[in-house]
Order: structure tokens, then C-alpha cells, then sequence
């Protein structure tokens, strides 16, 4: 998706406020005792009072979260938005956008529409052009890239599809992987291979990929102007047909492909706000359509409306729908809701006791089948990277390797002075609401004028590192970093050293960034990222002032872990990321 709001979205209705460790949150009725509960102790005695059956009186109009048998909206406290989401078996996927980072697509795996974890990765290397190596600090590929795609699994070849429009070049690519069987093994797949299968010389803006039962490739595409196209095997159009303008007035895009109910259905969202649904007996139309939903408000507050996402029917033929929700500065993120289908078979959104989309809603799926967690603690044994890894546009591959028995060693691979142009810096989404994450990393080979360390990192970033200057390798705090919006996200400023801590004595540091992340979108920034430092990850000291988070859209990506090395004098410096954690705090 290309448009977020443009603005911030009021609550209608009732609120109540919730102040909490130095936040306002502006919260909807039941959702506050909810969110105060989940933000305190108290959430610990109200789960064994309900456990004991001694709280059935209060009337909650939503079951408290934690019980095995109810959903809390967000399902992932992470920016993974443009969601395209399908099953195989009794397994199912989500495909996502990523921009810059590479590898790109990221495919998470769930088995309860709730619980997911990353699993690949559809577009290996960014192979679109020099920007995205960071050719040099003028041309780079920032928020090009990855945008809204769609991927589907086809069981004649038993092979699983993404297909894209890169902006940068005009062009719509094509990546295959085999499913080894997956649909006999029940939708799970061991290992994906995926390599480019083609290249379309026309942009299949924001596309949506379905299989019919006669094997035809459809896709739907477009901003306000909606298509739908048959391709062939060899990905040549067969047939293309304009099935809908919506005209000046609202801008649809993000459309996806299914067949229910006994119609074909294209789905697109309202940029930002809602979704519409168009369907018709033939794929090629004539298509009615009618407003999904529209302005929904819920589940987050200080968020915009859930939009851009896409149905998915479970195995006992219920369908539920994954959106997601602007929520700077945790990013865009992930809710679900079941959908009714009204006596002539068109869809809503099941909404809560208050006319919302729930914060809670009874699980999809129950299943004591788990996928990994999505945080915890990484000690890079190889002999390739968790899918929860992205580099910032292509790594250079030459200067990075697994240290034997575990870390991972970062060698300078760009001699600048601007951060945001130093390759191989690698990163993994911001976790939420409130989290710390831990970075272990041996200095001992950094040479003089090497930085490196732990980087909050967006459009405005800062850092805490470590800069070497002969042999003094001195701590310190960096905040300022910045990209231009109006200029093609070019560098703006290389920061300003806030704060300096004392020499690095040994070989080891460790560095620790402590972000609230919770949704603050179109208030002004209020979220805060705090850096320490500790010589033994024992006894933490902080360095530096608390960085405010930047709420703001256009970037697209939302604030990310990273760590960093470059030169700014000469290449042959390392440093080794020994481990890296990620705990969400009460």
C-alpha cells in the first residue's frame, strides 16, 4: 500500500483516559479495563480471580486476554502490513511488505490465525537495480522496493507464488518456490526455495493471485481503476479487464482475488479506513459491489481504522479477515475479526458489544500445535539467519559470516560517514507494546574511526555505539539521525552525539535499547526509546537523554532493531554480534 492517513483519526463515542507510567492513552470503554489490567500487576490477580469464578458479575462486554480460548487484538505487536493471507491444509500463511530490506516478502505461518512466526522470505536479494546495494549516498532504494503483493499456493505444481510491482522499475516479478508436497503434508513445508520464475514488463499495482478450479492464473490489480487479468504459464495476458473505477472521490487499492459463496470476489481496501467488496459470477464480471466496512473504530486506540488486508476461510468454512491498523510508532499491525455473511451473501466484520472491531474475540482455531516465538534471545549458530532478520537493501555477503560456535561477525563494508548509507546493517522489527532488546557484541577487531552498535532505526533514528578513535573506543549516544521526505529520502543529518560514556575497557559490551512503542499516531511524539550500556549485561547504566519516536507515516516502515558496523576511515575492522535478545515488559 502506498497512501496511510493523512492525518489522525478521532474515537467517536466514549472515552475514558488511562495514565500510566508517564502515558495518556485516550481508550474506549471496555477496552480500558482491558489495557490498564494487561499494564499492571493487577492483571496477574484479575486472571486467578476469573480462573476462581469470582468475577462473573462485572458483566465485561470482552473477555480479559490470556485465556487459551480468546484472541487479543493486535495479534502481532510488529509492522507487517499489506497482509495477504491464505491457507494450505490446516496451515496458514501471510505475506507482508519490506520495502528497502532484503531479503524481501516475508511469509509468516500460523496455525490459529493468531500465533505466527516468519518462515522465509519470497524475494531472496532485491535484484532491481544498483540503489538497492546503496550504489553510493545519493542513490538508494529507501521506501521503494517491496510493496503490496499477493502469493498463493497452486496444487497442480505443487508450488507456492508471489508476484509484486516494483515501483523503481515499472515492472511486476514473479517468484516461485516448490511446496515439497505440502498440500498431502497438510500445508507444511520444510524447506522454500524460491527463485524468479518471471518478469512482466507492466506494473500489477497492489495484486491479489487466485488459482481457479480449473487451474487459470487471475489477478487483480489497480488504484481507483480496478482489472482483473488471466495469464498464462508463461505469466503472458490472456484477457484484462477494467471491472471497477471508483472514481476522484475515494481511492481503492490493494485488491485480492477469492471465490465464496458461489461468486468471485475482489476485495480492495478504502485507503485508509475500510475495504469494499466486488463480486460477480464471472471473473471477468459484471461486478456489484458494496462497502465492507467503512471507519470502523477499534481496536486500538490512538491508531487509525483497521483496512488493507484480506479474507481467509478456516477449514470448517467460517471466514475470518486480517487487517491491519496504522499505529505509529509501532508501525502498521496486524488485528483479526470474524465475518458474518448476510442472507444474500454479502460479508461484515462481526463487531463487539459497542458496534467495534473487538479487542477479543473468541480464537478461530483451537489447536495445541505452537510456531516459535517471535521474540526471545539469538546466538547466530548458523548456518543461516532466523526469518526474523532483514538487512538494510542488500548486504554485501562477502562481509559477514558465523562465527564457529556461535555470533554473528559484521566486517565494515562501506567507508561514510552517514549512517543511514553504511551497508550491512542489519535489522528486525520493533516489538511492542514495551520491550528491551539486548545486544552482545565483541569489539576487539574495531579499527580506528569504526562505528558501531545498537540503532533504533527509521527516518529519524538514533543509536548507541561505540566510536573508535585510535585506541580509544568511547561510548556514546546519537540522536538526530535523519532522512528527507521531500527529497527522495536523502540524508538529511548524521546526528549528534548527545551523550559520551566512558572507554571500553574490554573486549565485550553490551547495549540495551528500551522502547514503548505503543500506537501515539497523529498525537504529537510521546513514545520514548531509552539506551544503556552494561560491561557485564549484569549492572545497566544509561547514556543519553530519552529519544522521543517519530509518529509520523510516510516512511512506511516502522522503528527497527539494528546493528551496525561501518568505517569511516578505512575497511578491515570488525565487530561480532555474539547474541541479541528481545523480551516484551509488563
Amino acid at each position: 500500500m502506498k497512501f496511510a492517513h493523512k492525518g489522525p483519526r478521532k474515537a467517536n463515542g466514549q472515552n475514558v483516559v488511562c495514565r500510566h507510567k508517564g502515558r495518556t492513552d485516550s481508550v474506549q470503554d471496555d477496552q480500558a479495563l482491558s489495557r490498564i489490567l494487561r499494564s499492571s500487576k493487577l492483571y496477574i490477580m484479575f486472571k486467578k480471580l476469573i480462573a476462581a469464578g469470582l468475577l462473573g458479575s462485572m458483566g465485561l462486554a470482552n473477555p480479559l486476554p490470556g485465556s487459551e480460548k480468546v484472541l487479543t487484538n493486535p495479534v502481532i505487536y510488529e509492522d507487517y502490513p499489506d497482509i495477504d493471507v491464505f491457507r494450505v491444509g490446516d496451515v496458514f500463511y501471510y505475506s507482508s511488505s519490506s520495502f528497502a530490506f532484503s531479503p524481501g516478502a516475508p511469509v509468516l505461518k500460523s496455525y490459529d490465525l493468531v500465533n505466527w512466526t516468519p518462515v522465509s522470505h519470497s524475494v531472496p536479494r532485491l535484484d532491481f537495480g544498483d540503489e538497492y546495494d546503496i550504489a553510493n549516498e545519493t542513490d538508494r532504494a529507501y521506501v521503494k522496493g517491496i510493496w503490496a503483493s499477493g502469493m498463493r499456493y497452486r496444487e497442480s505444481d505443487d508450488k507456492f507464488y508471489w508476484m509484486g510491482c516494483v515501483q523503481s522499475t515499472g515492472k511486476t516479478y514473479v517468484y516461485t518456490s516448490p511446496g515439497h508436497g505440502a498440500l498431502e503434508k497438510n500445508g507444511e513445508v520444510q524447506d522454500w526455495e524460491w527463485s524468479r520464475a518471471g518478469v512482466i514488463d507492466k506494473c500489477y499495482y497492489d495484486n491479489g493471485i487466485f488459482f481457479d478450479e480449473d487451474d487459470k492464473l487471475y489477478v487483480s490489480y489497480g488504484n481507483r481503476e480496478l482489472y482483473v487479468v488471466e495469464l498464462d504459464n508463461d505469466f503472458s495476458e490472456v484477457r484484462s479487464e477494467m471491472i471497477y473505477d471508483s472514481g476522484e472521490d475515494i481511492y481503492l487499492e490493494g485488491s485480492h482475488f477469492y471465490k465464496a459463496k458461489g461468486y468471485y470476489w475482489v476485495v480492495p481496501t478504502q485507503v485508509a479506513s475500510g475495504e469494499w467488496a466486488l463480486r460477480s459470477k464471472d471473473p471477468f464480471g459484471p461486478y456489484d459491489h458494496r462497502v465492507f466496512w467503512n471507519g470502523l473504530q477499534g481496536p486500538l486506540s490512538n491508531a487509525g481504522y483497521a483496512h488493507q488486508g484480506g479474507m481467509v476461510d478456516l477449514p470448517n468454512g467460517d471466514w475470518w479477515f486480517v487487517a491491519f491498523m496504522d499505529a505509529y510508532p509501532a508501525g502498521r499491525m496486524p488485528v483479526v475479526a470474524p465475518i458474518e455473511w448476510d442472507a444474500d451473501d454479502w460479508p461484515s466484520i462481526k463487531l463487539d458489544s459497542n458496534g467495534h472491531w473487538g479487542v477479543n474475540y473468541p480464537m478461530p482455531i483451537s489447536t495445541h500445535r505452537k510456531v516459535p516465538s517471535m521474540v526471545g534471545k539469538d546466538k547466530f549458530k548458523g548456518p543461516k539467519l532466523d526469518e526474523n532478520w532483514e538487512w538494510n537493501h542488500n548486504p554485501d555477503n562477502e562481509a559477514w559470516e558465523f562465527r564457529k560456535g556461535g555470533g554473528l561477525v559484521l566486517r565494515t563494508a562501506s567507508v561514510t560517514e552517514d549512517f543511514f548509507s553504511a551497508r550491512n546493517s542489519l535489522t528486525r522489527r520493533a516489538v511492542g507494546p514495551h520491550a528491551q532488546a539486548t545486544f552482545e557484541i565483541d569489539i576487539r577487531n574495531m579499527k580506528d574511526g569504526d562505528r558501531a552498535g545498537a540503532a533504533f532505526f527509521r527516518a529519524q533514528a538514533a543509536y548507541i555505539g561505540i566510536h573508535k578513535t585510535g585506541d580509544d573506543a568511547r561510548l556514546v549516544m546519537v540522536d538526530g539521525l535523519q532522512l528527507n521526505a521531500t527529497s527522495s529520502w536523502q540524508t538529511a543529518s548524521n546526528g549528534t552525539i548527545q551523550a559520551e560514556g566512558p572507554s571500553v575497557s574490554g573486549d565485550k559490551v553490551f547495549l540495551r535499547i528500551d522502547a514503548d512503542i505503543t500506537p501515539a499516531f497523529g498525537l504529537s511524539p510521546v513514545r520514548e526509546a531509552l539506551f544503556s550500556y552494561s560491561n557485564d549485561g549484569k549492572t545497566w547504566t544509561q547514556l543519553g537523554p530519552a529519544y522521543l519516536l517519530s509518529n509520523s507515516w510516510q516512511f512506511f516502515s516502522a522503528f527497527r532493531y539494528t546493528a551496525f558496523n561501518f568505517a569511516t576511515k578505512e575497511l578491515g575492522g570488525s565487530v561480532t554480534l555474539e547474541s541479541f535478545s528481545v523480551e516484551v515488559l509488563e
